[in-house]
């Protein structure tokens, strides 16, 4: 019996200006889907694109994601993965926006993602995002024409990690920013730290060492709705 189902977005993005290969973020999904499938609820994924999407920072020593890409449920998907028009918002409990810098190519102004986790979050559910992924939070509005993340309090990769890892003139948006420029309250912790923000039902994690937390925080706002 499961508890429910969570959707994870990924990206399909793999070209980081032209410096190297990206996609998403493999352990940003890998470990809260370990938090989440032992939980009890069903994972499925979704791309931009559909299709293959392109991985990035696999660790092939990490168990969790060793785990996570041969689990046949999820291999079968990721062999060809639905984009979430395939969906119906009213099947999940939760979205969650799997980071990768691919997603700051490809999130952002996608209104089909924008309209499903609306959808999502107006239903009760909880629209949640890692690293990266807060990039598909950009364009979310709720049926009464507010941003999601207006007067929230956030987290995603900072301006710092970003100049930390030498990207900031190279993605086209800075998140931190970004968010801050929405109305949201961006609490950054210290570079590449685990770091969950909740507000309600919207749970956001700072970087790739704060996906195994997120998972958790999801599992807690879930479990208190």
């Amino acid at each position: 019996m499961s508890n429910g189902r969570v959707l994870f977005i990924l990206t399909s993005h793999d070209d980081l200006g032209g410096i190297r290969k990206t996609g998403f973020y493999v352990n940003e999904a890998a470990h809260p889907w370990k938090v989440l499938t032992e939980a009890g609820y069903v994972v499925d994924l979704a791309s931009v694109k559909g299709g293959v999407p392109p991985q990035d920072g696999r660790d092939v020593t990490d168990a969790d994601q060793e785990a996570f890409l041969s689990n046949p449920h999820i291999a079968q998907q990721l062999a060809n993965t639905s984009t979430v028009t395939d969906y119906d918002a009213a099947d999940y409990d939760a979205v969650v926006y799997i980071g990768g810098h691919g997603t700051v190519f490809d999130f952002p102004g996608n209104k089909a993602l924008a309209q499903f986790s609306a959808q999502v979050y107006d239903n009760g559910g909880v629209v949640a995002a890692v690293c990266h992924g807060p990039a598909g939070l950009l364009d979310i509005t709720l049926s009464d024409g507010s941003y999601l993340v207006a007067g929230k309090n956030v987290t995603s990769f900072t301006n710092e990690e970003e100049a930390a890892v030498g990207l900031t003139d190279v993605v086209p948006v800075l998140l931190e920013t970004a968010l801050n420029d929405l109305g949201a309250v961006h609490h950054p912790a210290p570079n590449f730290t685990d770091n969950v923000i909740v507000d309600g039902r919207l749970v956001t994690g700072q970087n790739p060492a704060s996906a195994t937390s997120l998972g958790e925080a999801i599992v807690k706002v879930l479990a208190n709705r």
